[in-house]
């Protein structure tokens, strides 16, 4: 598949997640990242399956296949990105804080 065709299914997802979650993406990174299109197509399932948005599951799909991620049937729903806040020693409850005291960005999807 040609760069461009991934790159215009992952602006459709992102343009259908900044529609229907108000989530905004990195377009380009997520049609070159795998662990962040990952993260993203995790992230519109969770939100279909939540908010009844099918179309979010079938974009995922879409750019699953675009960039050769299918992962085995069983597995789909498993994470994959091998992070967790606790993990990396920061409480799930609530983010990191940064000098001045209010939360900051700590990895995940922006």
């Amino acid at each position: 598949m040609l760069e461009s065709e991934k790159v215009a299914i992952a602006a459709h997802l992102h343009v259908l997640l900044r529609r229907k979650t108000g989530r905004v993406t990195d377009t380009e990174w997520m049609a070159a990242n795998a662990d962040y299109a990952r993260e993203i197509i995790r992230f519109a399932r969770a939100r279909a399956k939540e908010d009844g948005h099918p179309e979010l599951d079938e974009w995922a799909d879409k750019l699953e296949s675009a960039l050769g991620l299918k992962a085995p049937v069983g597995e789909r729903d498993a994470p994959r990105s091998g992070y967790s806040d606790t993990a990396a020693g920061f409480p799930s409850t609530s983010p990191p804080e940064g000098d001045d005291g209010a939360p900051r960005y700590v990895r995940g999807i922006r």
